[in-house]
């Protein structure tokens, strides 16, 4: 049974839901149907707008009336015909898409004589549909989108009908919230996790996992390795928060390699539905710190547990453990362990660590209570802050604070939450507001009012994260591309992308707590220009806030987990299944309305062949995001029928192993809307011809590129962000980078071989492309060239953003540097931190270079033939890396800056490198400062 206070608000929060889909929808919608239905649209959006506004503030105050359950069924129309008229702006949208396509297709075919090429536009559109209920510019019925405009008016005028009766339509605009993005988020940043008055529990915890007597005992069966030590208490109450201080210590300990410290430290959330492959997973990849995608079976994933834990005393958190009579199961590869290994247990309900097995040894810990001055402090800390408590203003703050601290029973979530919403609203008459609410009396009502003060927009992010299980780990950039590709993004204000507003919505979320960092990142990782794993924070949704979520979203989101019975709502939009079989199939098929379908993970038994998915993509035509996980086969032919799903934005396909080969049929060329392409590390992917029109596409993953390389015309795909390389040909000029001018991160450049001129190179047109932060410009090797001196005009041509962060140039054969890499005439600040030079044979030292990038923190040379670094190198304050490589002609330092951290010193001339070596030497005073110097001599090499 729902709980009151949720329960009280949940029609309020649904309404208001309709109050962001409605207004730009209905506004967009009646102005284009319009243009070819023949009525005023602007007379139209001023009789209805008004009502919307209406309507949008009866959603204010819904929740307060009594009213409340007659108007459920208004709100779930209302809901149904926005999502109706979002899906017929998006074939309108795609139909234009493939009209200008086409045309532009056969207009481009030079090779054709004139006449021939208007035979073929004239056959083209001699081939379109003439229905005369459907018009050329839409290819939309015109009987369909009249029926859905009428019935759009119809709701809208009931709704406003509703408000007289209920004599609610002359609210004041003072009741109603009021919602602005630039005020909604956060303007300081986001506040880190704080932790307070938890050292005491820490230091007993950590002390109970090294003591001696608590190690597991002996008995019967051959002994156990481990014993246990479990937190209990209610949800919200820190018990994850006190497992984090521990579990950060422990793995601090092991990397410095302390007395006594643990060989392994591992953290898996478990949750009342877990998977026991899914967990054996998880200590896999933490164990080994990489990601660990093999199709395989239970058992498999078990022996391989037990020989990564064997003879190793490991240090695991559990959790948040539930009562569950597999717990027993979930133990055994841990038995491998070494004597003296600990487990640490979070749990809701102490009856749960009984479960663990009648032969472990447990020592039970409840949860304390925060004292009050602690809990003060810790609310005044998110909602504060370190401002300074002796202002007048602060210290009235403070002391209503205090009042609101009172209501909030000690619950740390609760603090950090209530205490993110009070920080972007420092003004004492909110705060009074906020002190008398009622909902503050207990934690879940706490939580259900700071989510009434989040934008509208990023309300609807937010319970869209309901669709994944608990604690599921949460990617910044890549929620932030779901969020954009399933549409939730609709205000791009003051020119910015979706993507920077969806980062800004991620991060106010995480500001006020909806999304706490995780407590371990060691399988969450990106790549760096080097093909360097970096790993990167995760983030997760606490227990209570997901619950949260669930309700809000309503029947909108739906997971199909472990155990999973039942129905699923037909209405549902995004689904979630974890475990995919026959059964679910059925169930998915019938779900016409879905727009997003995650498959986590696909049984060896029962693989998702080519013919299922022609079974989906000919039901599933509304679909925006399709995500299929690991898949247990090598080969894949996807059907025709993926060219029918004209709304599909994120296609993210993972088969098994490097060797794997994905095929991808002419039809895949319709997917116009497509934004996001993620193929994991497949081996191969073919497609039948070249892929062309992929106009919106926004992202794709290095592996997807690399593919598609010379089969993808990029300079289509205006929008896009992410292009990690280009190489150039004779017949892929660098004119094709010209218009990509939001394109981020990283680029590499290669075959600058085959451009002939300067003028060649300005088309690039680098220096607008003002989101690169790292550039990668090679000539190929071995390979038709022009000569130096055009090599010279052409990196001349080649000038980069002045934003640019790390810059790499290869195999350049010209003798100088280009202008802008020695001169700053327009007194423009380079913000360069890395810069390499490899096997550039031609160049020589020059002191401008170090005058014109001052912030370097990263220089290398290598294979090249400077006879020596430039005196202006002790001027460059913030170097603290510097590597010479195969640089011969090198015998002497100059005097170095004392920024450097780490000197690496290889291949080199023997002489100078022994030098190096010698202390007391001239070249050896020159680098004792530097606390990391590695040094290799060409016999050591050898040897």
């Amino acid at each position: 049974m729902a709980d009151p206070v949720t329960a009280t608000v949940a029609i309020g929060w649904g309404m208001k839901a309709v109050g962001w889909i409605a207004s730009p929808i209905m506004s967009e919608l009646f102005k284009k149907g319009a243009s070819f239905l023949g009525f005023d649209a602007s007379e139209k959006l001023r009789e209805l707008e008004p009502k919307v506004l209406l309507l949008q503030r009866l959603m204010e105050v819904v929740e307060e009336s009594p009213y409340r359950p007659c108007l459920e069924h208004l709100f779930q129309e209302l809901k149904s015909t926005f999502h109706e008229a979002e899906h017929i702006l998006d074939d309108i949208e795609y139909h234009h898409l493939e009209r200008q396509i086409h045309d532009e297709k056969l207009k481009a075919d030079r090779c054709l004589p004139q006449r021939k090429r208007d035979w073929l536009i004239q056959k083209f559109q001699a081939a379109l549909p003439r229905s005369p209920l459907k018009d050329k510019e839409t290819g939309m019925s015109k009987k369909k989108l009249l029926k859905t405009l009428d019935r759009i008016e119809h709701i809208i005028n009931e709704a406003w009908k509703i408000l007289e009766r209920l004599n609610l339509s002359t609210i004041s605009n003072g009741n109603c919230r009021q919602y602005n993005i630039a005020t909604s988020l956060p303007t300081t940043g986001t506040s880190p996790v704080k932790v307070i008055g938890r050292d005491e529990d820490r230091d007993k915890i950590i002390a109970m996992l090294h003591e001696k007597e608590g190690d597991g005992q002996l008995n019967a069966n051959g002994g156990l390795c481990y014993s246990v030590v479990g937190i209990h208490g209610i949800s919200g109450s820190g018990k994850s928060t006190l497992a984090q201080l521990v579990y950060a210590q422990e793995k601090k300990d092991m990397e410095e390699r302390k007395d006594n410290h643990f060989d392994l430290v591992m953290w898996v959330h478990v949750s009342q539905k877990f998977s026991l492959e899914a967990i054996y997973k998880d200590m896999i990849e933490v164990a080994l710190q990489e990601s660990f995608e093999v199709a395989s079976n239970l058992d498999f994933l078990q022996r391989q547990l037990e020989s990564i834990l064997r003879d190793k005393r490991f240090f695991l958190v559990l959790d948040d453990v539930w009562c569950n009579q597999n717990l027993p199961q979930l133990l055994t590869p841990l038995k491998s362990g070494k004597r003296g290994s600990k487990i640490l247990v979070t749990t809701r309900n102490e009856d749960a660590l009984s479960d663990l097995g009648p032969d472990v040894k447990i020592t039970s810990i409840p949860i304390q209570d925060l004292c009050e001055g602690d809990f003060l402090n810790l609310l005044m800390y998110y909602a504060l802050g370190d401002r300074n408590r002796d202002d007048q203003d602060v210290s009235t703050l403070w002391s209503i604070g205090a009042q609101i601290a009172e209501k909030l029973k000690r619950s740390p979530l609760a603090a950090s939450v209530v205490g993110g919403q009070l920080r972007k609203r420092k003004n004492i008459e909110f705060w009074r507001r906020a002190k008398d609410q009622d909902l503050l009396n207990e934690t879940r009502g706490a939580l259900s009012w700071s989510y009434q003060h989040l934008d509208p927009q990023v309300r609807r992010c937010f319970a869209y994260c309901s669709i994944f299980p608990e604690r599921h780990p949460l990617r910044r950039e890549e929620l932030v591309r779901l969020w954009v590709a399933e549409g939730f993004i609709r205000n791009s204000n003051s020119g910015k992308e979706p993507e920077d507003v969806a980062q800004e919505y991620f991060d106010g979320l995480v500001s006020t707590s909806f999304l706490q960092l995780g407590s371990n990142s060691d399988y969450c990782f990106t790549e760096d220009l080097d093909g360097r794993r970096i790993y990167e924070d995760y983030y997760i949704m606490h227990d209570l806030l997901h619950l949260l979520a669930k309700r809000v979203a309503g029947s909108d989101c739906f997971r199909i987990e472990s155990g999973w019975t039942g129905k699923v709502p037909r209405g549902v939009r995004h689904l979630f299944v974890d475990n995919y079989n026959e059964e679910v199939l059925k169930r998915i098929v019938e779900l016409e309305n879905l727009c997003t379908l995650f498959i986590n993970r696909i049984g060896v038994d029962t693989p998702l062949k080519t013919k299922v998915l022609d079974i989906m993509f000919k039901r599933l035509r509304k679909l925006r995001v399709l995500r299929v996980g690991l898949m247990p086969t090598v080969e894949l032919s996807l059907p025709a029928s993926i060219g029918l799903l004209k709304h599909l934005r994120f296609l993210e396909i993972r088969l098994f192993g490097p060797s794997s080969h994905l095929m991808l049929p002419i039809t895949f060329n319709n997917l116009y809307h497509m934004q996001i392409l993620n193929f994991g590390d497949i081996g191969l992917i073919t497609s039948l011809e070249e892929i062309v029109n992929l106009v919106n596409l926004r992202y794709a993953t290095s592996q997807a590129y690399n593919h598609f390389r010379g089969r993808l015309d990029v300079s289509r795909s205006i929008s896009l962000q992410k292009l990690p390389f280009f190489h150039v040909r004779k017949d892929r000029k660098l004119k094709l980078l010209r218009d990509l001018n939001k394109i981020r991160g990283r680029l590499s450049i290669s075959g600058l071989n085959y451009v002939e001129s300067k003028k060649e190179a300005l088309e690039a047109k680098l220096a607008d492309k003002e989101r690169l932060t790292e550039l990668e410009l090679e000539w190929c090797v071995g390979q038709k060239s022009v000569s130096p001196e055009v090599e010279a005009e052409v990196l001349e041509g080649l000038c980069p953003p002045m934003c640019l962060e790390a810059l790499r140039i290869k195999y350049y054969s010209g003798a100088t540097y280009p202008n802008w890499m020695v001169d700053n005439p327009s007194g423009s600040e380079w913000y360069l931190q890395k810069l390499e030079f490899w096997e550039c044979s031609r160049l020589g030292p020059v002191p401008e270079l170090f005058e014109v990038f001052i912030h370097l923190s990263s220089f290398s040379l290598s294979v090249c033939n400077w006879d020596a670094l430039p005196d202006s190198i002790r001027h460059l304050k913030m170097l603290k890396k510097l590597k010479i490589y195969k640089c011969l002609n090198i015998r002497s330092l100059p005097a170095l800056p004392q920024s450097l951290e780490t000197f690496r010193l290889d291949h080199c001339d023997v002489v100078f490198m022994r030098s190096c070596q010698t202390i007391g030497d001239p070249n050896w005073k020159k680098i004792q400062h530097i606390p990391n110097r590695e040094i290799s001599t060409l016999l050591e090499l050898s040897q």
